[in-house]
């Protein structure tokens, strides 16, 4: 249903166009006063920024794909090697995933608006903290492996934010605009050989026209996310870093666990 989504809620926009064009024609009688080959140069005009723009979204939407598996990939070496690290200094193999798990919920959250970009960077501080915990515990190379994985963890979130807050070529939807609204009036101002070439022209052309805006605008935008789930139509997929969670927390409760059954046999000596 989600790929239906942008297409139903540009179908009122496309009645209305309809419906104002009808009105002129039986109502008020008005046949037009440009022949609709006339338009045919506006036409492909619009349909060459349109390529244009939409390459150019689509360019920043193919990078976006990748970051939920980088991140994903960044924080499971970083739950290795802190794991690794705790085995090597007889540190809590738990804690040590608690923390990664929850810096991993602070993304999801920040990805769906819970919080804010302040605050999920505040959360990343505390694996910065666990790294000097191992330097000053005289793991000094794990430190530097995580911190080395943290400086990549803050790359990509910060370019995935640049991407998410940044329009591309604010004039170039100035124009995109100004073309389709000229193109609409164009069509309700357009001479048709018949009731039924009119009904279909002026349809199919505005549909293609204020779909193809919408679209644009809604790739520009990957990672448009809120409290109820996608907002957009077109978003990147989260599964890589869900899924991830998931195996997460079953790593967590395996080391519960564990961690139970040594308390219980400690106490039955």
């Amino acid at each position: 249903m989600i790929k239906w989504k942008l297409m139903l809620t540009t179908l009122p926009y496309v009645l209305a166009v309809v419906v104002t064009k009808s009105v002129l024609t039986w109502v008020f009688h008005f046949k037009g006063v440009i022949e609709f080959s006339e338009v045919a140069l506006v036409l492909t005009g619009g349909i060459f920024l349109i390529g244009f723009m939409l390459s150019g979204t689509l360019a920043d939407f193919k990078e976006s794909e990748r970051i939920p598996a980088e991140i994903a990939c960044t924080l499971e070496t970083l739950e290795e090697t802190l794991v690794l690290a705790g085995v090597s200094k007889s540190l809590g193999a738990f804690s040590l995933r608690q923390e990664i798990l929850t810096v991993s919920q602070s993304i999801v959250d920040w990805t769906y608006r819970r919080i804010s970009h302040r605050q999920l960077f505040e959360a990343l501080e505390t694996l910065g903290r666990t790294a000097q915990l191992l330097e000053k515990g005289g793991a000094s190379s794990y430190a530097t492996r995580v911190l080395a994985e943290l400086h990549n963890l803050r790359k990509i979130l910060t370019r995935m934010a640049v991407i998410s807050r940044t329009g591309f070529l604010a004039s170039g939807y100035a124009l995109l605009e100004t073309l389709v609204c000229s193109i609409l009036i164009l069509l309700i101002a357009s001479i048709f050989r018949s009731a039924l070439a009119q009904f279909i022209l002026v349809s199919f052309v505005s549909l293609v026209f204020i779909y193809m805006l919408r679209l644009i605008r809604d790739i520009d935008d990957p990672f448009e996310y809120g409290e109820g789930g996608t907002q957009g139509a077109a978003e990147v997929e989260l599964f890589p870093l869900t899924e991830f969670i998931e195996r997460l927390q079953k790593r967590v409760s395996r080391d519960v666990q564990s961690s139970g059954r040594g308390q219980d046999s400690t106490s039955a000596r």
